[in-house]
């Protein structure tokens, strides 16, 4: 129950966090979910006042992000950032910071202290450049992603630019700096 809660207050900081942003900037923002069929993922979307939910569809991890790069590209979109909902810190100033460095390059990646990244972002040029190749092998859920990434990027010539170190949640020892804090502003009440 604890854990629900705890994943239903992320997700409420992540959607307030993305709207701010996408209100200052312009940017769409499209809510990719797992588990639930159109009539659930419209009742929901409007439960938390998202009006572009989408299925992340069947796959590991990185099939469902590139299958959400082609959908953005493909809907016109000139840069696309994902993100995960895992992120107590995440501020609308790290996805301003984002698509300023997508204005300058074709890769964003947002560093995780954990070796992986919390957030990924591609311009149109870097997918038409990296397409798939960069969810290709990776060693998801180790130390190595980013590692990983970063040199997939530069076999197909994308400089990537970085982003501050976050940490995000991935396991129960992730929660330690955020359970020590009184009454941090994403912690169920």
């Amino acid at each position: 129950m604890l854990a629900a809660r705890i994943q239903a207050r992320l997700l409420r900081h992540t959607l307030a966090v993305a709207q701010a942003a996408s209100s200052e900037l312009g940017f769409g923002l499209v809510l990719a979910v797992d588990g639930l069929g159109p009539g659930a993922r419209r009742r929901w979307g409007q439960q938390l006042g998202v009006h572009h939910l989408c299925a992340q569809g069947p796959g590991g991890l990185g099939v469902r992000m590139q299958r959400q790069w082609q959908r953005a590209f493909g809907a016109g979109a000139e840069q696309v950032v994902l993100i995960g909902t895992d992120l107590p810190d995440l501020a609308a100033a790290d996805l301003a910071s984002a698509f300023g460095a997508l204005e300058a390059g074709p890769l964003v990646l947002g560093p995780a202290q954990d070796g992986g990244y919390w957030l990924i972002g591609l311009n149109r040029s870097g997918f038409g450049r990296a397409g798939a190749a960069l969810m290709e092998g990776q060693p998801w859920g180790t130390a190595a992603v980013l590692e990983c990434c970063l040199r997939a990027a530069r076999r197909r010539g994308l400089a990537a630019q970085l982003l501050r170190c976050q940490s995000d949640l991935d396991r129960r020892a992730d929660l330690a700096p955020w359970l020590d804090c009184a009454s941090p502003a994403w912690w169920p009440v």
